[in-house]
C-alpha cells in the first residue's frame, strides 16, 4: 500500500480518535441511573468526571462542581489523568501528523524527517488509545462493582453502603432503602471507541514509516559489463584484410 494512503489513513483515524476523546473527557453521562423496574422516576441523575448532575421531572438540571483533588479515591483520580493524557497525545499527536504528510511539501525538509514524524505521532496515538480505553474501562469496573453490590443490598443483602469511588462516583452504590443504582453512559462507549480509533489510526502511521524508510534507502546502480562478440564472419574479414596488407608490402 502507499505511504501516502496510510499516511492520511491515520490523520483522518488520529482526528477522530482525538475528537472522540476530548467529547467523552468532557461528558458528563459516564454513569447513569439504572431506571429499569422504576415506574416513575421523578429525578433522573448521571455523574462525570467533573460534575454529578440532576434533572428533574419538569426538566430543570443541577449539576454539582467537583472541586479539589484530595476528596476523590485513587481509581476516580487515575480515570481523570488517564484521560487527560490520552486528549493531550492525541492532540500532539494530530499536529505532528499534520507536517508528517508526505502530500505537504515543506521547504528543506527530507523524506526521512517526515517518516520519523510520522513514526512519532503513531506512537502518540497508541499511546493515547489504551489510556482513552484503559480510563473507561477502569471507570465501567467500578461502576460493574457497585452495580452488583447495590443490588445484593437491594435485594436481602445486609450489608450497607457501596464501594464507589468517591467524589464522582460517590455513593454510586446503595444501601438497603432502594438507593439508585448506575450503568454504563454513553461517554464510556465514546471514550472506548475513540480509543479504538486512536489504535488503528496509530498502526497506520506506524505501517507508513516502513513505507517509507524502504523508499529512502539508497540505491547503486550497477554497471553490467559485455564483452564483444567477435562472429565467424567478422574474422574471416580480418584476417582477409591482414593478407591484402601483406600482398601490398610484397
Amino acid at each position: 500500500m502507499a505511504p501516502s494512503v496510510l499516511q492520511n489513513g491515520g490523520f483522518v483515524l488520529g482526528l477522530i480518535g482525538a475528537a472522540a476523546l476530548i467529547a467523552a473527557t468532557a461528558m458528563n453521562k459516564w454513569a447513569v441511573k439504572d431506571r429499569q423496574g422504576d415506574v416513575v422516576t421523578s429525578v433522573y441523575t448521571y455523574k462525570g468526571l467533573w460534575q454529578d448532575c440532576e434533572t428533574a421531572s419538569s426538566g430543570f438540571t443541577e449539576c454539582r462542581p467537583l472541586y479539589g483533588l484530595l476528596g476523590f479515591s485513587g481509581a476516580f483520580q487515575a480515570v481523570r489523568a488517564l484521560m487527560i493524557v490520552g486528549v493531550v497525545l492525541s492532540v500532539l499527536g494530530s499536529v505532528v501528523s499534520i507536517f508528517s504528510l508526505k502530500c505537504l511539501s515543506m521547504n528543506s525538509m527530507e523524506d526521512t524527517t517526515k517518516a520519523k514524524m510520522s513514526l512519532t505521532a503513531g506512537i502518540m496515538f497508541i499511546i493515547a488509545g489504551v489510556c482513552g480505553i484503559a480510563g473507561a474501562s477502569i471507570y465501567a469496573n467500578q461502576i460493574v462493582s457497585t452495580f452488583r453490590m447495590s443490588s445484593y443490598n437491594n435485594y436481602g443483602g445486609g450489608m450497607q453502603g457501596g464501594m464507589g469511588m468517591g467524589g464522582g462516583m460517590g455513593g454510586m452504590g446503595g444501601g438497603m432503602g432502594g438507593m439508585p443504582t448506575y450503568t454504563f453512559g454513553p461517554a464510556l462507549f465514546v471514550g472506548w471507541i475513540g480509543g479504538g480509533v486512536l489504535l488503528i489510526g496509530g498502526i497506520l502511521k506506524s505501517l507508513a514509516f516502513r513505507e517509507l524508510a524502504k523508499d529512502d534507502k539508497p540505491s547503486y546502480p550497477g554497471v553490467v559489463y559485455k564483452p564483444q562478440s567477435h562472429t565467424k564472419t567478422e574474422q574471416d574479414d580480418h584476417h582477409s584484410e591482414g593478407g591484402r596488407k601483406a600482398q601490398n608490402y610484397v
